[in-house]
């Protein structure tokens, strides 16, 4: 018997998700475990598995479509079991009343039947009716499409202008108008009766150096362009960007920073890193000698200092502070749609090597979107390095819950006076930020003096 297929909850924060590739398609069979589609969440790219056995009849979602939780997806059944019920239920709205007659058909045009809604719209509230010129009626060349990728609201609003043909644009459709800048008074609908389908979208252009209306660049959170200047790009938000966005407004509204700057003698972690690298080079125990960085020396340091003033491994909740007996030190890596935060686990136990190969593994597949969630959530310290882009310094966002992020710059060739004498040396400044309902300037200052001495000596850190 056929059934409908949702969207299920592919990671602990998932509340909705972009799936971006069909892995199976319509009149395929499926066995249990086997991959349906893939869906991009706020950080990764998640395999969406078949629960149940059978036949992919119908996938009731495009690929590249924004998908909530629990919305109907897909259908599957037996081999030529007929759907139609199926599919009108999963779109979860009534029968539309018969609409008004339409205008006469040319010679080689045809109607296209009526187009369901898509099921479970992530689509936002209409503002109204929106009334559009004249227009004939085109013949839908793949109803599928239709099906698919409109929806169709249970009564027919009353057009404003009746000398305007019959205009229809679904919440679906108005919300990618939105998002684009489009004015969909200056779209043709190629659907029934005129109505507006998310294809025309793409063939719509706007009126030559007419500036896009106020309603929609305060949508955009843009101010309106004045005549004779060109509009900006206008680029939706990704799953990852939204999720940059909540999470350190956030942040930044709740947690109360504030910041401790030092700036570090490095000259002996550089000479110490160029002999380990020589002696990692000449021990030829692996097929892809691996290189030390002057960040998987910093993650050591942090991680025995967090172990020394255990008062910075720490997080706020509603009810008490919580001491962490573990110290996962959360790395960012920049990818192209913004940053994410693998973990090394247990930094403290690990050797200095040991980290390099796991930092850049973990990297390696957060550029390609391939981590599992669990990979980059609970972390107990931050570390955020810029260092490679050449900046000196900046202060970073805290990622709760965790209490503190350090942020890196760059090792910086200066003149010092050593001794009496002017010599060149290596200097480093970091910026501790710090939650101040966990972590005080004293103990904030303590963790920076502990990191500071372990990166003066960095072989008693690296052995440690």
């Amino acid at each position: 018997m056929a059934k409908i297929t949702t969207m299920p909850k592919l990671s602990p924060t998932m509340e909705e998700g972009v799936l971006s590739v069909w892995h199976k398609k319509e009149g395929d069979a499926v066995e249990v475990d086997d991959l349906l589609a893939e869906v991009e969440t706020d950080k990764a790219t998640m395999e969406f598995r078949a629960f149940d056995k059978g036949t992919l009849l119908k996938q009731l979602v495009a690929a590249g479509t924004t998908v909530k939780l629990g919305q109907p997806v897909a259908i599957m059944g037996a081999t030529g079991e007929d759907v139609s019920g199926l599919a009108k239920d999963a779109s979860g709205i009534p029968d539309a009343p018969p609409p008004p007659s339409p205008p006469p058909l040319g010679r080689d045009e045809t109607m296209p039947g009526v187009a369901l809604s898509r099921a479970g719209a992530t689509a936002e509230s209409s503002e109204g009716p929106i009334t559009a010129p004249p227009r004939a009626v085109r013949p839908v060349a793949n109803a599928l499409d239709v099906l698919m990728r409109t929806e169709l609201e249970p009564e027919w609003a009353p057009v404003a202008d009746t000398h305007r043909g019959p205009s229809r644009a679904s919440p679906y459709v108005r919300k990618l108008a939105r998002e684009r800048g489009v004015a969909l008074d200056t779209v043709t609908g190629t659907g029934k009766h005129g109505r507006i389908l998310p294809r025309d979208l793409d063939t719509s252009s706007k009126p030559h150096g007419a500036p896009p209306s106020t309603e929609l660049t305060a949508r955009q959170g843009t101010a309106p362009v004045a005549p004779g200047l060109s509009p900006p790009e206008v680029r939706p938000l990704s799953m990852m960007r939204k999720t940059i966005a909540r999470r350190l407004t956030e942040s930044k509204q709740s947690v109360p920073h504030f910041y401790l700057t030092i700036d570090v003698d490095v000259d002996a972690l550089m000479h110490f890193r160029e002999t380990l690298n020589i002696d990692l080079a000449k021990s030829g125990n692996s097929d892809e000698p691996i290189k030390i960085s002057v960040n998987d020396l910093i993650i050591k340091a942090v991680a025995i200092a967090l172990r020394r003033v255990p008062a910075c491994n720490a997080s706020f909740s509603a009810d008490a502070l919580l001491q962490h007996t573990r110290v996962d030190v959360s790395v960012a890596v920049a990818v192209p749609d913004g940053l994410v935060t693998p973990v090394i686990r247990d930094a403290d136990k690990k050797s200095v090597v040991a980290i390099a190969r796991e930092v850049r593994e973990l990297a390696g597949r957060a550029r390609t979107k391939k981590l599992m969630p669990e990979e980059m959530q609970n972390g107990t310290f931050s570390i955020s390095n810029l260092g490679m882009f050449g900046i000196d310094e900046f202060s970073a966002v805290i990622n709760p819950p965790e209490g503190a992020i350090l942020a890196v710059g760059r090792v910086r060739q200066e003149p010092l006076v050593r001794d009496g004498r002017v010599v060149v040396g290596s200097r480093l400044k970091m910026t501790l930020s710090c939650d101040h309902r966990v972590v005080d300037g004293a103990v904030g200052a303590a963790f920076l003096a502990e990191l500071r001495a372990l990166l003066a000596e960095p072989l008693a850190a690296a052995v440690s």
